[in-house]
């Protein structure tokens, strides 16, 4: 059997921080079998395998649910970002307008516009969600903006590598399944041999 958490030291305890279990690739299944799944003092066999199976369907399962989890959060960061960038921009035009009276339209709904004129003074409302709005500094809130981008990026890019990390588990995972399966049907035909 063969440890897949090879890497630097950092990258190993990056998986480790990310909760994930990491799948071993079964290079010797006989071994790993005899190791991990022996019943009694009978010799490794089919029940031994049945087992194996059953434990590696159920880590599959893990799998599939930590990226169901992944995929949401992706996506939710995915819509997050361009909004972020949007109110990062009307904020550095009202900064840059500060102390005139500006034209322009907002949208009250989808494909519904309104125009208005706007007082670009030092103040602005961030709408926070769950129905909180709080008046910031302009300049604040622009500095407030910039850093939950770059954050949502951050958090993106982690997303991203978990996934793929996620999808090599899978990965070996199934490999490690049907090599535990073909081992069985090796090892029947085998024994069913005249």
């Amino acid at each position: 059997m063969s440890n897949r958490m090879t890497g630097t030291v950092e990258t190993v305890e990056k998986w480790k921080s990310w909760g994930i279990p990491v799948s071993d690739f079964i290079e010797d299944v006989g071994k790993y079998l005899t190791i991990h799944h022996k019943i009694g003092e009978a010799e490794v066999g089919t029940e031994s395998a049945e087992v194996a199976l059953r434990k590696l369907d159920e880590m599959l399962h893990k799998y599939k649910m930590f990226e169901a989890g992944l995929a949401e959060k992706k996506r939710r960061l995915e819509g997050q970002i361009p909004e972020i960038s949007q109110t990062l921009d009307a904020i550095k035009h009202l900064n840059e307008n500060r102390g005139k009276t500006i034209d322009t339209s907002f949208q009250l709904a989808d494909a519904v516009f309104a125009k208005a004129q706007v007082d670009c003074n030092d103040k602005v409302m961030l709408w926070l969600g769950a129905n909180v709005m709080l008046e910031y500094d302009i300049d604040e809130a622009e500095g407030l903006l910039t850093n939950n981008r770059a954050n949502a990026i951050k958090s993106l890019e982690d997303v991203k590598e978990q996934l793929a990390f996620l999808r090599d588990q899978m990965t070996t995972t199934e490999v490690s399944m049907a090599r535990v399966y073909n081992w069985d049907v090796n090892r029947r035909k085998s024994e069913n041999k005249p």
